[in-house]
């Protein structure tokens, strides 16, 4: 009787199975689809859930938000998704990717690695917005776009254009560019940002040029004014000295070897005139690597500061406009992430981080971390990525209010205005800010120092837009500049 029951139970089995099978092959019901994502669902990235999450097809190397549409660029290919859902809208073989423009007004640079040209994609879409077939190197920032075109090796042209324009806005002779200066972003003469464990380098999305940027040019440096193009310096640095272009000014930073240590000095230029702006001694950039007084690096910094550590051992932000002391930090403490805006620092007892109003003695707030600890600002939230638990944080950075708290060991890939996305591998999620957090502020709310002390951008003290207005909204339709 048992043999007959297990058969019978077998039998019914496949008799259904074979149902099944021919209902799916017939068109009439068909479960494996719903049956194969259950199996391959994806365990959730955070706590809370995320509003979505999706699997790309590889590792992300960029992650930017672009209006209502998130940039994927992989390594031989760029993709873009519904902010809102996460759905894929397009996809393209390329090389490299990079974001230009603002919140109404991103593009998409895509390219081929040692192809020269690009194409100009709208995010939303993926049609061919503009095409260009000559340029070996391209700048993307949020209210200009720069490629630099050469007929041969000592003649090339840079050119700069509105994100969505159609003709340049104007172009500057560069006898050459430098060999590296290859696909999107090769580096130029300025500063490199502080860098945070589980927080991606681009997590804030591109900036908004800088009025004067440095091209390296055959062991030269050439000050291009981004507002004319007009080519304002051709320097050679000497033996010792490290040139950088930050917030207006050429920067010399000369590191002497002597009785064992490394003497640093800084003489701030006015490019236009060459005359001396602002000096400093005795204030390590960090431009020198650990084994003598060679300056390889880039001073650390961000946008229009530096950072700068004195002889005491303590660290302080300096104004690259007019060399004042926006913070300097007590003995012990740490930075962890700066802008025009705001500093954070670790507190010397490595249980706390803490924002700093740049330029004036106000503590914004300040909260439990450990010593791990890592951070980083963006024009809309100051980023917190902490360990044991694995936490990260997002804060209105004026006010230290809560926008995001998810326990998760993905990282910060890209923040926006309304949320931000994570990710783990192959998989990346959306987190709103949430609405009993509170709305983020405008971005740039909270005193931007200026070039030469003028404080807020506005005329009434209060519209702290940034130096070119990029970081308010436009009236007249989105063109920043």
């Amino acid at each position: 009787m048992c043999g007959v029951a297990k058969g019978s139970v077998r039998g019914g089995l496949l008799l259904g199975l074979a149902v099944v099978v021919a209902l799916a092959a017939t068109g009439v019901w068909n479960p494996f689809p719903g049956l194969w994502d259950w199996v391959d669902r994806s365990d959730p990235i955070s706590e809370p859930d995320v509003v979505w999450q999706q699997r790309i097809g590889g590792t992300p190397r960029s992650v930017t938000i672009a209006g209502d549409t998130v940039v994927v660029e992989q390594r031989t290919r760029v993709e873009a998704r519904s902010l809102a859902t996460g759905a894929q809208l397009w996809e393209r073989k390329a090389d490299w990717a990079a974001v230009a423009g603002g919140d109404r007004d991103p593009v998409v640079a895509v390219g081929k690695l040692l192809v020269k040209g690009y194409e100009l994609l709208d995010p939303t879409t993926g049609a061919t917005r503009r095409r260009d077939d000559d340029a070996v190197a391209v700048w993307t920032y949020r209210n200009l776009l720069l490629d630099a075109s050469c007929t041969d090796a000592t003649d090339c042209t840079l050119s700069a254009w509105d994100p969505r324009g159609t003709a340049p806005l104007w172009t500057a002779f560069l006898p050459g560019v430098h060999s590296g200066l290859l696909a999107d972003n090769p580096g130029l003469r300025g500063t490199r940002r502080l860098t945070a464990p589980r927080v991606d380098d681009g997590v804030a999305g591109p900036e908004s040029v800088p009025p004067l940027l440095g091209f390296p040019v055959d062991g030269r440096v050439h000050v291009v004014d981004t507002a004319t193009g007009r080519v304002l310096q051709n320097v050679e640095p000497g033996q010792d000295e490290r040139l950088s272009v930050v917030g207006g000014r050429m920067l010399r930073i000369t590191a002497r070897s002597q009785d064992g240590s490394c003497y640093f000095a800084i003489s701030a230029r006015d490019p236009a005139t060459g005359q001396e702006a602002w000096q400093r001694a005795g204030v390590n950039l960090r431009t020198a690597d650990n084994a003598g007084c060679a300056q390889r690096e880039d001073p650390q910094g961000a946008r229009n500061v530096l950072i700068g550590v004195g002889a005491d051992g303590r660290e302080a932000v300096i104004d690259g406009y007019d060399g004042r002391l926006l913070w300097v930090g007590e003995p012990g403490t740490r930075l962890v992430a700066v802008d025009d805006r705001y500093a954070l620092f670790r507190a010397a007892d490595k249980r706390s981080v803490t924002a700093r109003e740049l330029g004036t003695d106000r503590v914004l707030w300040t909260r439990p971390a450990t010593g791990k600890a890592g951070a980083a600002l963006t024009p809309y939230a100051a980023l917190i990525a902490d360990e044991k638990p694995s936490r990260l944080t997002a804060l209105d950075p004026r006010t230290g209010r809560e926008l995001a708290v998810v326990r998760t060991s993905a990282n910060a890939l890209a923040v926006g205005p309304q949320g931000m996305i994570i990710g783990e591998g192959r998989e990346i999620g959306y987190i709103r800010f949430g609405a009993s957090a509170g709305t983020p502020g405008r971005p740039g709310d909270g005193g931007v120092p200026r070039p030469g002390g003028t404080g807020p951008a506005g005329p009434d003290g209060g519209d702290n837009c940034g130096p070119k207005r990029e970081l308010c909204p436009d009236p007249d339709g989105g063109k920043d500049g």
